[in-house]
């Protein structure tokens, strides 16, 4: 006789694993929810929709990559969840529009209820960051595909825009100055990078880094920040003079940058008006990564951009600063001259 368990898999732990996040998730709701967690599908109001001439929605999917073996690595899982919810409801804050609700997907090798009820914590604490409501999600169990520590996430998000409100690459003109919001960190790109330095170079997680002050593995995984809610409070005090953001993920600053860009006008950031996150340089230099090549592998500082007309920068400024958000002048829009669609002049300093 052969059974589900035999097979590898514990229906058992998987709904004591639901029981577990259910306190958590209490953190990831809007108003508009409908129902709980539980049901087949996650139910959401959008009737306040009707208030729009021409509502859009706006959809985003992605996952976290190759940080999540960090996270198994060190043991710590309560703190990945936040990168996925960055990594999904920033995207949707680039065309206009406000992130409603998500959904998250995880895959483990093994249910271990509070190890999954860790990462739905993270993922619900980035949703109450986000303003993002978290109204569904699975649970997979995948024996002798994944080792029973190794799991793997992810999630998609939608939001909505009204047609006349939409930021796209029509809106930006020459002049607009590009205004900069620091990372947190290396974010959640590049980590297939990270890996291969440390696996190189011999250099564990645990290994403490003077100039981190911290170990490498706890500075890897900061979690990324979550910028929705300070992109809608610019959309909303800037009205037309905001113009479009840019959230800086896989490609860089220069590729990601391009992508909201119209063909006869480039992107110029200047290096000097911030510094190199500590973490990345310190690994760039044991690395001996060029510079290129860091650059269009992570985001450098610079986790999201908005692309704005010059007269309206200081109070984008202040409007920022009163969230606490400390963002800066990084760069202007100008006429294409190249091939190139961005360029970063200048150099870095290091934090």
């Amino acid at each position: 006789m052969s059974t589900y368990a035999d097979a590898g898999v514990d229906i058992d732990a998987g709904d004591r694993a639901v029981e577990l996040m259910k306190a958590h998730l209490k953190r990831a709701r809007r108003p508009e929810v409908v129902g709980d967690i539980g049901g087949f599908a996650g139910l959401f109001d959008v009737s306040a929709l009707k208030d729009m001439k021409r509502p859009l929605l706006a959809t985003s999917t992605d996952g976290v990559g190759t940080k999540t073996e960090i996270a198994r690595a060190m043991g710590k899982y309560d703190t990945i969840g936040e990168d996925l919810v960055a990594m999904v409801v920033d995207d949707l804050v680039v065309c206009g529009a406000e992130p409603l609700f998500m959904t998250d997907y995880i895959a483990v090798g093994k249910v271990i209820p509070e190890r999954i009820a860790e990462i739905v914590k993270g993922i619900a604490i980035g949703a109450a960051k986000a303003g993002v409501a978290l109204i569904g999600g699975e649970t997979a169990e995948h024996p002798g595909l994944l080792e029973e520590d190794e799991f793997d996430i992810a999630g998609a998000a939608t939001g909505a825009v009204d047609a006349d409100k939409l930021l796209g690459a029509e809106k930006v003109r020459k002049g607009d100055v590009i205004l900069a919001m620091p990372a947190s960190g290396i974010h959640a790109n590049g980590y297939s990078l990270v890996r291969h330095i440390l696996a190189t170079e011999k250099i564990s997680l645990d290994t403490h880094i003077a100039e981190l002050g911290r170990t490498i593995g706890e500075a890897l995984l900061t979690p990324t920040e979550i910028y929705s809610l300070d992109c809608l409070a610019l959309y909303k005090a800037l009205q037309d003079s905001l113009h479009g953001f840019v959230h800086i993920t896989g490609g860089g600053i220069a590729d990601n940058t391009v992508r909201v860009l119209p063909d006869h006008l480039m992107a110029t950031y200047d290096r000097s008006t911030w510094a190199l996150p500590s973490e990345m340089g310190y690994l760039a230099q044991i690395g001996k990564v060029p510079q290129a090549d860091m650059e269009r592998t992570w985001n450098a500082g610079i986790g999201m951009s908005a692309i704005l007309a010059p007269l309206d920068a200081d109070r984008a400024l202040r409007t920022l600063s009163a969230r606490g958000m400390k963002a800066w002048i990084a760069g202007v829009i100008g006429e294409r001259t190249g091939s190139a669609g961005s360029a970063l002049v200048g150099t870095y300093q290091l934090r």
